[in-house]
């Protein structure tokens, strides 16, 4: 009798079974929809109304596609993007693309620590600074000292306080019809402002650091519980675990979307339906729904910036982390002690202090926030690029090769994204 395949995760309650296939897609998912997205989010429900709900429902089955490869990558490989990407390409282009993906989350993580202690600020009073400052401190801090075992559930549980924002949705008065319209029969603008929104959910819906940190945490979850081979070292089986993230992934991604949705849907019916249309942070978002929507809306969605902070920094500075690590051959994992991973623990410090530093610089928020993703659209390119040809090589992923199914969706999403790039870039030089 063949012995059991040590890969295989253990036996658990059938009590558990939800808790087991949702883990790393969940947690990247509800990630993307941190203060920083909520702000672009935001900006586009007050700028365009309903215009621009379409691409929230477009980039799903997208956003699920791409997310799906990371994870494969990962739980086949036992290895990171960056990790994966060294073997077939060129170090300077790794390395450049490494550091466009740090400055990115760096900017996104000053944007989200202000954000929260904006929020804070607006329900409890005090100084902005300092709230920051706990946030910046209690999200390093859990990091780098708790175990990652214990840390896991906890960002876990915190995915949920994004149901917040479908809350919001029912203090308000919503025009379904146009609703409707603004969602499958939308009108297209080619002005750069259009564009350069569009282009901002797309690189905040399909962002980079996600890649990075699914793919890393497929390999954390390897080594959670009792350590699994890579699925490429299996000679049979492998199944189940390719079901199980393609429950995990698909949940969290059209979890994400779906609250991304809601936001748009609230601020429209709210700033711009009264014509406020400029707003430069998440928290001027929530201030700004205070005298139109009322003091119960304005709470949940400033307490929703708060745990949703605290659910996206670490994956940020995670990512940022697994990236850098991968790319020097550090050893990069949330599992080991400060002293047994400095360089990757270095990072995580690095960015988030250099975030928080970077919200007492004078400059225009939301338009740092907006470039950010922009950014982050415009390196999302090359990067899924790699990732496409990584997944459908065989050498690389041996008989867990992606099929024609997910490749299609997975190459017609990196196209997607390459024409909105070239299209902002020409509405900008026209």
């Amino acid at each position: 009798m063949p012995a059991p395949d040590a890969s295989a995760p253990p036996k658990r309650k059938s009590s558990n079974v939800i808790l087991r296939l949702l883990g790393p897609g969940l947690v990247t998912g509800a990630a993307d929809d941190d203060p920083s997205g909520i702000a672009a989010y935001s900006q586009a429900g007050a700028q365009f109304g309903y215009g621009l709900l379409w691409t929230v429902f477009l980039t799903t089955p997208f956003m699920i596609a791409i997310q799906l490869v990371s994870a494969r990558i990962g739980r086949v490989t036992g290895k990171g993007i960056v990790a994966n990407t060294k073997e077939f390409y060129p170090r300077p282009l790794v390395l450049g693309l490494v550091v466009l993906l740090v400055v990115a989350n760096t900017i996104n993580i000053a944007a989200d620590i202000a954000a929260m202690g904006e929020a804070l600020y607006l329900v409890v009073g005090g100084l902005k600074h300092e709230h920051a400052l706990i946030f910046a401190a209690t999200s390093v801090l859990l990091q780098v000292f708790v175990p990652y075992r214990r840390y896991a559930p906890i960002l876990k549980a915190l995915t949920m306080v994004l149901f917040l924002y479908v809350g919001v949705v029912f203090t308000v008065d919503i025009p379904w019809q146009q609703v409707l319209v603004g969602t499958f029969f939308p009108r297209i603008s080619l002005s750069s402002d259009y564009l350069l929104l569009v282009i901002a959910v797309f690189g905040t819906t399909i962002s980079p650091y996600l890649f990075f940190w699914q793919a890393s945490q497929e390999v954390e979850e390897m080594h959670r519980a009792r350590p699994r081979r890579p699925l490429k070292a299996l000679s049979r089986g492998g199944d189940p675990e390719l079901k199980r993230m393609a429950i995990d992934t698909t949940v969290g991604m059209i979890y994400s979307n779906i609250i991304a949705y809601f936001i748009v849907l609230t601020t429209a019916a709210t700033l711009y339906a009264h014509g406020v249309t400029e707003i430069k942070t998440a928290a001027d978002a929530a201030e700004a729904l205070r005298p139109i929507a009322g003091k119960f809306t304005f709470f949940l969605f400033a307490l929703g910036i708060i745990g949703t902070g605290l659910l996206a920094i670490p994956v940020l500075a995670g990512s940022a982390a697994y990236g850098v690590a991968e790319a020097f051959g550090w050893h990069a994992t949330l599992a080991a002690k400060f002293p047994e991973a400095v360089g990757f623990y270095t990072i995580i410090l690095a960015a988030t202090i250099i975030g928080f530093a970077a919200g007492f610089a004078p400059i225009d928020p939301i338009q740092l926030l907006v470039w950010a993703a922009v950014i982050n659209g415009i390196v999302a390119v090359p990067i899924m690029g790699m990732m496409m040809l990584i997944v459908t090589n065989r050498s690389a992923m041996g008989r867990f090769r992606t099929g024609r199914g997910l490749a299609l969706v997975g190459w017609t999403a990196t196209v997607l994204m390459g024409l909105t790039v070239i299209a902002l870039i020409w509405s900008l030089l026209a």
